[in-house]
């Protein structure tokens, strides 16, 4: 039977199993209120301003990206918080993607998250005295279509200002929604969580639904190394704030310390917010796991208590002009604020530098603006000027591997680093602005030498013409023979055998020779065939170079 029918049968059991149990559930419960409780909160029951966000963001990805022509491949240099020094990254950064997987997963947290911090706002205004359309602020439509999705804007915009970039992705307004759902509904935001997995979890279903691996070798960073963890939690401290704006407002509404605690800890934990790690150069990075657990512990006890701890009066003073009065809730408050200033905090040194000038290390390839060349240890030209040493750790640190630089935008990346290169063979790196991008191509190729490395060599080419701009060291083979040693010298046109004596007496070099052919060297008789160099002296003969082989 042909692949795509059954595809489209097993998508079809999906959607059929999902409809049928949800009948059954429906047919079988008492009629429920939801549908009244909906319309009393949102204007004809619907979501408006998180449904307007999540286009909004759909739309940045598509339009401004280049995802519309692109789905998998946008382009993500240009729309990341590289610095202060480049508003159209800050602008940008917080409603821009890695990929579409990466704009999925954001979507389906908005749309499960965000319903929840709208609800507990409301499109009607629920103080006493409130006349639903007496003013702006009070007005339904207002608040669903303008009010809603321009406050989400500007949590984005703080996510960007106040991250240690280079920043991308809506997450952190999504742990903003799941902080005001956090506050007012503890257990429900639990509850939503679970269900995004569940949304992804059928999305994926749908999209592959049968997926036949194997083991292979792979090129894995750790996958904590890939979060944001400073941009989460900025998100949701921004969110936990927010909601205690709102559900101190109504003190007949507020949930129980113990649903606060256990929902805190149980967002916190299975979002990650524990792993705290830190670079330490060289793709090597480390986790301090142990901290970042007592971390959301102490988060989630903090949350406890700002929302639950009552009015009364902790200290009160009277300076004769000045009066004043400290009540015990705003006392945790305080102390929440206190905690998202030390997150944001680190963000403003940080932000406030700009991409190295001068010469980069190697030869480079132009593209408009943009400036792309392979190097390897050299320090990173967007760390802090100012060197901080902190657990034994230091942000003075060296990286190897595709280098972009744009002085124009404030950009210095490590596109690609050394490892992913050396794993893939080839690699696109994109580059863009709004409206417009080109691919260059990073590629790389290389012999394994007996007993010894890899000499190996860079280039980059834009599809058309492309040049070598790095060359490895030469690589000496690891055994003699006869007393000569062997060395392969990377160049910018081809690679060179090197034979030499240890007494100096001999120094002879020349070309690689080419598939199927041979050259000798002081006695020793190189003969190569598609993907392999053998060398032999006297009947010895000793398999020399492999070439390197990719995924």
């Amino acid at each position: 039977m042909d692949s795509l029918p059954v595809d489209l049968l097993l998508r079809g059991a999906v959607v059929g199993a999902l409809g049928v149990s949800l009948v059954v559930a429906l047919s079988v419960d008492r009629p429920s209120a939801l549908g009244g409780r909906l319309r009393a909160r949102f204007v004809l029951g619907v979501p408006w301003g998180t449904l307007l966000s999540a286009g909004f963001v759909l739309g940045v990805y598509l339009l401004i990206q280049g995802g519309l022509r692109n789905w998998y491949s946008p382009v993500t240099i240009p729309f990341r918080a590289w610095s202060y020094f480049y508003p159209l990254g800050m602008l940008t950064a917080a409603f821009s993607h890695n990929g579409a997987g990466h704009l999925i997963g954001n979507l389906v947290g908005t749309l499960t998250l965000a319903p929840l911090a709208e609800y507990a706002w409301g499109h009607f205004p629920r103080q006493q005295g409130s006349q639903t359309f007496s003013s702006l602020r009070t007005d339904p439509y207002v608040r669903a279509f303008v009010a809603f999705p321009a406050a989400v804007i500007v949590v984005g915009l703080l996510t960007s200002v106040f991250a240690v970039g280079p920043i991308i992705g809506f997450s952190g307004v999504v742990f903003a929604f799941a902080g005001v759902a956090l506050v007012n509904y503890p257990l429900g935001t639990v509850i939503a969580l679970v269900g995004g997995g569940a949304v992804r979890l059928v999305y994926t279903a749908l999209r592959v639904p049968t997926l036949t691996a194997s083991g292979r070798p792979a090129y894995i960073s750790p996958w904590w190394a890939d979060i944001a963890i400073q941009g989460h939690a900025l998100g949701l401290l921004i969110g936990v704030l927010v909601g205690l704006w709102i559900v101190r407002r109504r003190p007949d509404s507020r949930p129980s310390a113990r649903r606060l605690w256990l929902g805190g800890l149980l967002v916190a934990v299975e979002q990650s917010l524990w792993a705290v790690y830190w670079f330490r150069g060289g793709e090597t990075y480390v986790l301090y796991r142990a901290a970042g657990v007592v971390l959301v512990v102490a988060l989630a006890t903090l949350v406890a208590l700002a929302v639950v701890a009552s009015d009364d009066p902790l200290f009160e003073w009277d300076l004769g002009v000045d009066t004043g009065v400290v009540r015990n809730w705003q006392v945790a408050a305080g102390a929440l604020l206190l905690v998202t200033a030390a997150v944001a905090g680190p963000a403003v040194p940080t932000n406030l530098f700009t991409a190295q000038t001068g010469d980069l290390p190697g030869e480079e390839r132009t593209v408009r603006d943009y400036e792309v060349t392979y190097a390897e240890n050299v320090q990173n030209g967007l760390v802090s000027a100012v060197d901080v040493d902190a657990f034994g750790e230091t942000t003075a640190v060296n990286t190897s591997g595709v280098v972009v630089r744009s002085a124009e935008r404030g950009i210095w990346t490590t596109a690609v680093p050394k490892g992913r290169l050396a794993f893939d063979g080839r690699t696109a790196v994109r580059l863009g602005g709004v409206g417009w991008r080109e691919t260059v191509y990073a590629q790389r190729d290389g012999w394994q030498v007996l007993g010894a490395g890899t000499a190996y060599r860079v280039g980059l080419d834009n599809g058309d013409s492309g040049r070598v701009v790095y060359t490895s060291d030469p690589v000496t083979a690891g055994p003699t023979l006869a007393g000569r040693n062997v060395t392969v010298v990377p160049t910018r046109e081809t690679y060179r055998l090197r034979v030499t004596r240890p007494n100096g007496s001999v120094n002879e070099t020349a070309r690689l020779p080419a598939e199927n052919q041979s050259v000798t060297l002081d006695g020793l008789r190189f003969d190569r065939t598609a993907s392999r160099v053998t060398v032999s002296y006297n009947g010895t003969r000793l398999r020399l170079l492999t070439q390197e082989t990719y995924e």
